[in-house]
């Protein structure tokens, strides 16, 4: 009883502390709480030989029953979370997988097939199904000799794997031989393989897909990036088939464009060799051909991935060296601090600061503008673009688009290299091509709109209109100042450094470029890119053509000359005398300029074809193209 009343103490420091209570609850704090009191009382009680019953703290019990509740609503919590957050995302991946439009063929202007998809057999296997793992390896590498058995063994003997892939896209001969084998656990599934009936002819246009068909490169990649819009318009109602894709490729153009170039990568012994041709009228590539090429059919990409296969049109930029010159005389013509009259002196060099500007041949003496262009005088397109000024120079190139990435269907698309600081020798120097390096697509893209009008259309490769192509085009320049330039090209192609690109009776003009190329850091006289850029017929100007050769090297017949007169220019005047037949282009002979080039042509390249010749020809190179 005493105990009892011991326990119920008000705190005044009467009563003896409980075992495990601190002792400083002394007078002034309040000790009457429970728990000091129950504690107390149990301590008092098993002193006092009292009962014996031992009266324990019912809150950890309570804790711990709460805890568990919230562990288990934790864990519902986590598990919801789960299922939403990460569980739905595949399922939403692998039904836009399967709602995936139809992949379109790939053909050129006039129908030819390009680009296809064609049933094709995978094989898999379902290791839970297999009776004798070794032995189905041993029967499979009978067919498949490239199998990586190893790793694929390590697969087929877990035997909770369900699926497992050992071929993708076979042969239909490697098809039956799998079949004929019977393996248990190994079936075939149908899948689709995109092929490319013309191989090489194109295949830095086209691109190619991955395994998954997916466009990894070129017009293939296009299609699944920006161009997906594109691809959807074609598809049908059903949603199983669409419409080819019509590019604006002529496949007949593009064979005599390349083999032009391999004849001439070949023959210089050049590092490598590219072109195009484009119809100035609507901005469409009718050709393009970089070399060395690849094969878009060969699994192994290896080929397609070395750096020197990269697309030299589009995806590197080059010094054009002097093709430049030809913006520099459009901007001085339209400023009107030029005119085909004006003279500039040449007699010495152009002395900038430290720098010198010097001409290649010197004429040492006052040249007129058409004189100027016609022997690509250094020092007076200096002077010309000098005379514009700073300000008025930069204003041009941004104007034309040259100091922008040009971006066209292609994703392989390279930016310009612009002098880090604009300055007089900056100005002086891109005005010849110097200093400044374009994409070659972007260079000609430029010079179409020097022969067309003054109109700057986009470069397309697929198929358009030329009322669509005048809806989208800039004038840049001014009919008059561009009917100058045609003058100037002209000239140049019948007196000046184009004149093997006269193809004769395509009253072909011109201008040929040759830039050193930068080695370790410094330019090298001897190494060059050299380079041409013309159109035809040049009273009416319908298509333009450009061909560049990487590092060319000089030859007997060249009296052991390198620059681009030498190279270049006879190589793309082959290409228009094979391709203007095929392009509706008829020859004009009856003009004294005309019997001057076919003069001219006989004495450098033997017999041109005739027209009916030409067309013969046109018909054998398409029926090739379509073979290959």
């Amino acid at each position: 009883m005493s105990g009892r009343m011991a326990g119920h103490g008000t705190g005044n420091g009467t009563s003896r502390p409980a075992a495990g209570i601190g002792a400083g609850s002394g007078p002034g704090k309040a000790a009457a709480g429970s728990e000091r009191g129950a504690a107390a009382c149990t301590h008092d009680a098993a002193q006092a030989g009292g009962s014996r019953l031992l009266v324990r703290d019912p809150r950890p019990r309570l804790r711990f029953i709460v805890g568990l509740f919230a562990l288990v609503y934790l864990a519902v919590g986590l598990k919801a979370a789960w299922l939403t957050l990460v569980e739905e995302q595949p399922a939403r991946k692998v039904v836009e997988y399967k709602q995936t439009l139809p992949r379109p063929d790939i053909v050129d202007r006039n129908g030819l097939m390009l680009a296809a998809d064609e049933p094709r057999a995978s094989i898999f296997a379902e290791p839970f199904r297999m009776v004798d793992v070794d032995g189905a390896l041993m029967a499979l590498l009978s067919v498949l000799p490239d199998l990586d058995v190893p790793k694929l063994r390590k697969r087929l003997m877990n035997r909770k794997r369900k699926f497992v892939w050992v071929a993708r896209k076979v042969s239909p001969e490697v098809e039956q031989r799998i079949m004929a084998l019977e393996i248990p656990g190994i079936r075939i599934r149908k899948e689709k393989k995109r092929v490319y009936p013309a191989g090489r002819l194109a295949a830095h246009v086209i691109g190619f897909t991955d395994t998954e068909n997916k466009g990894i490169a070129g017009l293939e990649r296009f299609l699944d990036t920006r161009g997906k819009l594109y691809m959807a318009s074609l598809a049908n109602a059903s949603g199983k088939d669409a419409k080819p894709v019509p590019l604006a490729l002529d496949a007949r153009v593009q064979h005599a464009l390349r083999d032009e170039l391999l004849k001439a990568k070949e023959k210089f012994r050049a590092l490598a060799a590219a072109g195009l041709v484009m119809d100035v009228r609507t901005g469409e590539i009718l050709a393009l051909a970089s070399l060395p090429d690849f094969d878009p059919n060969d699994d192994d990409r290896r080929e397609a991935l070395k750096k020197d296969r990269l697309n030299r049109m589009t995806a590197g930029v080059y010094e054009l060296g002097s093709v430049i010159k030809a913006v520099t005389f459009a901007m001085a013509l339209e400023e009107g601090t030029a005119s085909l009259n004006k003279q500039y002196d040449a007699r010495f060099p152009l002395k900038i600061g430290r720098q010198k500007i010097k001409d290649y041949h010197a004429k040492k003496r006052w040249l007129s503008v058409p004189e100027i262009f016609i022997y690509s005088s250094n020092i007076g397109t200096a002077k010309m673009a000098l005379e514009v000024g700073l300000e008025k120079h930069w204003q041009f190139l941004q104007k034309v688009g040259l100091t922008e990435k040009l971006q066209t269907e292609l994703p392989e698309a390279a930016r310009p290299l612009l002098p880090r600081r604009w300055s007089t020798i900056s100005s002086a120097t891109a005005s010849f091509g110097h200093g400044f390096a374009v994409q070659p697509l972007q260079g000609a893209a430029v010079i179409a709109s020097l022969v067309n009008g003054g109109l700057l259309i986009p470069p397309t490769f697929l198929k358009r209109d030329e009322e669509t192509a005048r809806a989208l085009a800039r004038r840049v320049i001014s009919p008059a100042t561009s009917e100058k330039m045609r003058y100037l090209f002209r000239l140049n192609a019948i007196e000046g450094t184009a004149k093997r690109a006269a193809a004769p009776g395509y009253r072909v003009g011109g201008k040929t470029g040759t830039a050193e190329k930068v080695i370790n850091g410094r330019y090298s006289k001897d190494n060059r890119l050299t380079s041409f850029i013309g159109a035809f017929p040049m009273d009416d100007p319908k298509y333009l053509i450009l061909v560049m050769l990487d590092d060319p090297r000089p030859l007997p017949e060249t009296h052991g000359f390198a620059t681009s007169g030498w190279n270049a220019v006879p190589t793309a005047g082959r290409v228009i005398a094979r391709i203007a037949p095929l392009l509706g282009v008829a020859p004009k002979l009856d003009t004294e300029d005309a019997q001057a080039e076919l003069k001219r042509w006989r004495r450098l390249h033997g017999k041109p074809q005739s027209r009916a010749a030409g067309r013969t020809q046109a018909l054998r190179e398409a029926r090739a193209a379509g073979a290959q």
